[in-house]
């Protein structure tokens, strides 16, 4: 029989920035079904405790702000309910920290600016751009070329992939940094190419992969970021 509402734990990572403190706040809601987990962080804000901070945006899975630990695994607050919460973990007692990628700024709101440090360093822009055509008309990237990269462009720069990934806590760039890197070789309109794989197999990157392919099992865009990495490892990603 399907429940219409549960009545959940939540024991919530703190972190007081001005005494330097963290525990654990326990939390008791009595959540509906299909409510999705901001829903219920805001319901905590709402009847129980105001001080608690979270981050959100968009909450339809395209920001990635949302991100964060539930029972150890990286996604997004915003796509998961709660019924498929307590049907995936098996539980109503769920563990909520924030991601690990970054300084915790309060509670479950990371610094993104230093998060976001490593994918700059790949430049996920496109730095010398094929010119175009003699009548100025954009470029246009044929479904055949598109088609060998097209999903990876869907990353959202959540740092779920990172996170979870076992090598990018410390020399690692990082799943999503590599992947970025690997579009912008791909990218048809992209002519300045040897940066990129300058940074590739730089000493901070691909090969400080370990092949856990956990980028791939969190990833909340179902991109197999380990695909693309694999891809580079053996020398196929070529310049289009």
């Amino acid at each position: 029989m399907m429940e219409s509402f549960y009545d959940i734990t939540l024991n919530v990572h703190r972190y007081d920035p001005d005494t330097d403190k963290r525990w654990i706040d326990t939390y008791q809601v009595k959540a509906g079904r299909i409510m999705r987990f901001v829903d219920v962080l805001r319901k905590v804000n709402d009847e129980q405790d105001a001080t608690l901070a979270w981050g959100s945006s968009c909450e339809h899975g395209q920001c990635g702000s949302c991100s964060m630990k539930i029972n150890g695994k990286p996604l997004l607050s915003c796509e998961l309910l709660v019924e498929n919460a307590v049907h995936y973990f098996d539980t109503t007692t769920f563990t909520i920290e924030p991601l690990d990628v970054a300084p915790v700024i309060r509670d479950l709101v990371i610094d993104t600016d230093k998060a976001y440090g490593r994918v700059d360093k790949v430049k996920p822009y496109i730095i010398k751009p094929k010119p175009l055509g003699e009548k100025g008309e954009e470029h246009q990237i044929s479904p055949e070329e598109l088609e060998r990269y097209v999903d990876a462009t869907r990353c959202i720069n959540c740092f779920c992939c990172a996170s979870a990934c076992i090598s990018s806590h410390h020399n690692f760039l990082g799943p999503n940094a590599m992947l970025a890197a690997i579009v912008r070789v791909m990218d048809p309109r992209e002519q300045e190419k040897q940066s990129r794989f300058d940074t590739l197999y730089s000493e901070n990157g691909i090969y400080r992969c370990h092949s856990s392919q956990a980028c791939s099992f969190v990833c909340p865009k179902e991109i197999d970021v380990a695909h693309f990495i694999a891809l580079a490892k053996n020398g196929e990603i070529k310049p289009a």
